[in-house]
């Protein structure tokens, strides 16, 4: 039994870092008055990216710099289309979702001859309790909330996040900080996707990111865009993780057992996040 309490423990510790990971950069992207419904996709090029990277160098750290490269990328694309082009911010998100999966299938196809998995790449060996990733997404948890409530950018950030239109008339650079602000979001993404294929595996499997960047949209509006509430919100979502995956094989469908996390995801976006609002620009551009 202790055994077993202590595999949900590391289990949901570790199920919890691409959460937490993925829902920092939406809270960057949203308090910066940009949705972020492109979470998936920037983790899925994330954790394609990563593996690329791993399999042509040889070395993982240099796997978990292209996984945020690649997030990156994407982030600055639903930035262009969004801020640059003011496309509908939910249809950017959404397409860039399902561009994503589109391409590293394509990918896989022309680099391996394979459109389900990679081959098995280097990956990162945990430490005794977690993952160096892990003590990463602690950092950035402490890091972002003090640069969003303790520096001038944070406070520049916010401002524009509520009110582009004043912010613009006070002399700030709307355009240029909403560019960070997604951008951020698209590399803290794509390090969680890359977690998940160098560190939580050794390879990239189609739709590998599976849902989780939809959940981190999840986590942030319950953390009321808070990155400190952020982290304690996503053990919630870690543990129903780390619960599927513990009891399966106690005679209960796998199936079933699947649809646990998701089932949590609803309920907490039926009941939980009523009365919690976004920034109120978000979805605004500064000359509206």
């Amino acid at each position: 039994m202790m055994n077993q309490f202590m595999s949900i423990v590391t289990s949901t510790l570790s199920m919890s870092v691409p959460l937490v990971l993925a829902a920092l950069g939406g809270v960057l992207s949203v308090r910066s008055g940009v949705m972020a419904l492109g979470l998936e996709s920037m983790m899925t090029m994330g954790a394609f990216c990563g593996v690329l990277g791993s399999y042509y160098t040889g070395n993982v750290f240099a796997g978990l710099l292209t996984g945020m490269a690649g997030g990156a990328l994407f982030g600055l694309a639903h930035a262009v289309l969004c801020v640059r082009y003011k496309v509908n911010q939910v249809i950017s998100g959404i397409g860039l979702n399902l561009l994503s999966v589109a391409a590293t299938t394509l990918l896989m196809q022309l680099l391996w001859d394979n459109k389900g998995s990679s081959p098995q790449v280097a990956s990162i060996n945990a430490g005794v309790f977690a993952s160096p990733i892990t003590y990463i997404m602690l950092f950035a948890v402490i890091a972002e909330y003090v640069v969003l409530f303790k520096t001038r950018f944070g406070l520049r950030l916010r401002m524009v996040g509520e009110n582009p239109k004043a912010a613009v008339s006070v002399g700030l650079a709307v355009h240029k900080i909403k560019y960070i602000g997604v951008i951020a979001c698209g590399v803290l993404a794509g390090l969680g996707g890359a977690y998940l294929s160098i560190d939580h595996l050794d390879m990239y499997v189609r739709d590998m990111s599976a849902g989780r960047g939809y959940i981190a949209v999840a986590i942030m509006i319950l953390a009321k865009y808070n990155p400190v509430m952020v982290l304690f919100c996503a053990l919630i979502f870690g543990f129903s993780d780390a619960v599927q995956i513990n009891f399966q094989g106690y005679g209960v469908p796998p199936q079933i057992m699947a649809m646990i996390p998701y089932v949590v995801t609803l309920f907490v976006l039926a009941f939980g996040v009523r009365h919690i609002t976004p920034p109120a620009g978000v979805g605004k551009h500064d000359d509206e």
